[in-house]
């Protein structure tokens, strides 16, 4: 579950069906994205972090935010 995106629309006070309605997309949309059954195509990745001002590694941090895997930079013998 990406639960930072839950606690945005609900610290704004909005229903999963007035914040499909402010970004265009379905209600069922929003809770596949919110649940993390469904990930965002890029665009729509990109209207979350505008409509919340927040950067795209900071609401999908499991899509955007690269990480080093320092054990695969380590030779085998």
């Amino acid at each position: 579950m990406r639960s930072n995106l839950v606690k945005l629309r609900t610290d704004s006070g909005l229903t999963r069906k007035e914040l499909a309605g402010n970004l265009g997309i379905s209600e069922i949309s929003v809770r596949k994205i919110e649940e993390g059954t469904r990930n965002p195509s890029p665009r729509m990745a990109k209207k979350f972090a505008l409509y919340y001002k927040r950067g795209l590694d900071d609401l999908f941090p499991d899509i955007f935010l690269i990480r080093y895997d320092t054990k695969r930079n380590i030779k085998s013998p």
